[in-house]
């Protein structure tokens, strides 16, 4: 998975393609159908603009709102809304970020990276956050190659 170390953030770079965002959903499409996981995939450019969305067969209508906002968390704030569940379920001054619009603190949404720079997001929705997260990170890891 694809990660943004917390000591420097990465710059936005040019909005992430078509074709790009074509390659990032097929690898999320195929692991949500591979579990039989009815999902939400939203894939977002760098301003936070919506570039696709497939609700899979079966899906809950209100994980089409919950993907979108996940991949625009993470495109917002350059870092995978894992990081915001976690910050606010170890409570604290994690509890903070629940004062913070525009953040979803569900897992499920990564920054899409190439080259270092953040070129969209994508976020996921319809299972529990940990599957969310597993079908986003197949997608964002097409990046990697």
């Amino acid at each position: 998975m694809q990660t943004v170390p917390s000591s420097l953030s990465p710059k936005y770079g040019a909005p992430i393609s078509l074709e790009v965002a074509k390659r990032v959903m097929v690898a999320a499409e195929q692991e949500a159908l591979a579990n039989h996981w009815p999902m939400v995939i939203a894939i977002v450019e760098c301003g936070g603009n919506l570039v696709m969305l497939h609700a899979l067969d079966h899906a809950q209508h209100g994980s089409v709102a919950v993907a979108r906002h996940k991949a625009e968390t993470a495109v917002n704030f350059k870092r995978p809304t894992k990081m915001f569940e976690e910050a606010v379920s170890g409570g604290g001054l994690g509890l903070r970020f629940l004062s913070v619009g525009g953040i979803c603190a569900l897992e499920g949404g990564l920054p899409l990276l190439v080259d270092g720079q953040v070129v969209g997001g994508i976020g996921v929705s319809g299972m529990n956050a940990t599957q969310d997260g597993q079908v986003a990170a197949a997608g964002a890891n097409v990046l990697l190659d």
